[in-house]
């Protein structure tokens, strides 16, 4: 598995999910709209798919879980 991944991390109770990259938090999401912050992962949110486990991976849930 590539370290240097973006992580959404599951929803806590307030709401929100944090993202990850290379163990730092780059932002909060509260919809897909986090695509956003994979820019500053160094990606191209216009080629990156949701669906997809690489390099984004969901925890306590995927991309419809907010």
């Amino acid at each position: 598995m590539n370290e240097r991944r973006v992580i959404v991390m599951p929803r806590p109770p307030g709401g929100g999910r944090r993202v990850r990259f290379d163990g730092e938090i780059i932002g909060v999401a509260y919809n897909l709209r986090f695509l956003e912050f994979v820019g500053r992962a160094g990606l191209d949110p216009d080629m990156v798919n949701v669906v997809d486990e690489d390099p984004i991976e969901w925890r306590g849930g995927g991309p419809d879980v907010w």
